[in-house]
């Protein structure tokens, strides 16, 4: 009875939580964070295309649209914070009967400054989710849902947010369980589920971004992060204006000039996802190629990293995309019974 009432707790929360949300903004809002990167993603799309002769309203811009609330708030946020809670503490609760061991109350991490939690967290669930997504690929009975995601055939931000419900489920019940007792709480989920959103619109954005701009970018990001003392990360002391400004512009010019040539074999970038999404695969990596979300590291190291050559005008999708369904109702229902 314990566990059903943490379950439904968690829904009565979410209640509460997302009327919240929609009728607050602010800094720590996610309704309003998914709608800002998104309309900057779309901006960028329209001002700098990468494919010039692709409509700003791409074919199923509207369905990706949909799903984008589907998927990333309503449905996504209420696993988290009701199913998640559920299943973190029967799983902990069974070590503890086995073994007599709490993991969450032994967790080193529990001490550790904000930073060092997020970017352990951040990586941890980058690296898990790399491997999910391959199984989403191997895996017969995965890959009808993930096919969801692949039946894009123009490519652009909203992409990313199209993909079958089934996938929240088989991402989040392998990811969380790690990220929570590794000690994520919901905060540092949600900031790493912000940063790695923008990601994730990036590399399936339709445009193309040199390596020294987005180290720059990201060097402005520390810079930002270490001029008003953000995260635990204290190397000044009450600096005035001048200094921080000087820090995060001399961080940004740091991250461009230094991280600028290995940005694009650090992150996923659209000129490497576009290859993910091409519709014949390698011969010599049949099951998919470039598995990445956030970094692109992990296909590096694994040896499933494949650009050709320059992808903007490869074919999207995969044999048998145009039979797919194209609407959302058959397309959440598609991957049970027969396809």
């Amino acid at each position: 009875m314990d566990y059903l009432k943490t379950f439904l707790n968690g829904y009565g929360g979410y209640a509460n939580y997302l009327w919240q949300e929609i009728t607050h903004p602010g800094w720590h809002n996610y309704f309003y964070w998914l709608i800002g990167v998104s309309a900057f993603f779309f901006l960028l799309e329209i001002l700098a295309p990468w494919r010039k002769d692709q409509p700003r309203f791409r074919k199923d811009f509207w369905l990706d649209f949909f799903y984008m609330f589907f998927n990333f708030f309503l449905f996504s946020l209420i696993i988290y914070n009701a199913a998640s809670d559920v299943v973190v503490r029967f799983f902990n609760d069974g070590i503890k009967a086995l073994a007599g061991f709490d993991l969450q109350a032994s967790n080193p991490m529990q001490h550790w400054p904000m930073w060092a939690v997020l970017l352990t967290g951040f990586v941890v669930r980058d690296f898990v989710q790399w491997w999910v997504h391959r199984l989403l690929h191997r895996s017969s009975f995965l890959w009808e849902f993930h096919k969801v995601h692949h039946s894009v055939e123009q490519m652009g931000f909203a992409a990313h947010l199209r993909y079958h419900w089934m996938e929240t489920i088989v991402y989040r019940t392998i990811e969380y369980i790690p990220l929570a007792l590794l000690g994520i709480g919901l905060y540092d989920f949600f900031i790493i589920h912000i940063f790695t959103l923008a990601v994730g619109h990036y590399n399936h954005s339709n445009i193309t971004v040199p390596g020294w701009v987005t180290g720059g970018v990201l060097g402005l990001l520390v810079g930002i992060v270490i001029a008003t003392s953000g995260f635990d990360v204290h190397i000044l002391k009450e600096p005035c204006i001048l200094i921080q400004l000087v820090v995060v512009a001399v961080s940004a010019l740091a991250g461009s000039l230094i991280l600028g040539k290995w940005m694009k074999k650090i992150f996923n970038s659209p000129e490497m996802h576009i290859w993910h999404h091409a519709h014949d695969m390698p011969e010599s990596h049949p099951y998919g190629i470039n598995f990445g979300l956030s970094l692109a590291v992990w296909d590096y190291l694994f040896g499933t990293a494949v650009i050709p050559h320059d992808g903007r005008d490869v074919r999207l999708g995969f044999p048998g995309v145009e039979a797919f369904p194209d609407g959302f109702i058959s397309q959440v229902k598609h991957g049970f019974g027969k396809n």
